[in-house]
């Protein structure tokens, strides 16, 4: 062998070896709760905030966009039309996980990423 294939061999091997490891470590302490009330997140909006929501639907206002409202206030939803897993009508009770979305010249809204009907 060469010294140049000698160099290479060792390489990979210490490079298959780094990568044999499983990656375990993350991290375990407290975190922010996401927020859960319409009332909290219209109050002090941060965009990008996790929340999760129940309540209804009251209304479609356009294209992927809904009224909902928890009964604490009303807030405008996002919800591609893909998300939707069953049909839920304004009196069933879903519950929202998704995130604050923040905007200069309008309200708040929730860009949902997941919705699920509670029974």
């Amino acid at each position: 062998m060469l010294f140049s294939e000698r160099t290479l061999i060792a390489g990979l091997s210490i490079a298959a070896a780094a990568l044999s490891f499983p990656a375990s470590a993350q991290y375990t302490g407290p975190a922010d709760a996401p927020a859960s009330k319409v009332s909290a997140i219209l109050e002090n909006p941060k965009d990008d905030q996790d929340v999760v929501v129940q309540g209804r639907l009251l209304r479609k206002l356009g294209d992927e966009k809904y009224m909902f409202s928890d009964g604490s206030g009303e807030i405008v939803v996002e919800i591609d039309d893909d998300d939707f897993r069953e049909s839920v009508d304004e009196k069933a009770v879903v519950e929202l996980h998704g995130e604050v979305d923040t905007g200069r010249n309008r309200p708040p809204e929730i860009e949902v990423d997941s919705i699920r009907a509670v029974k």
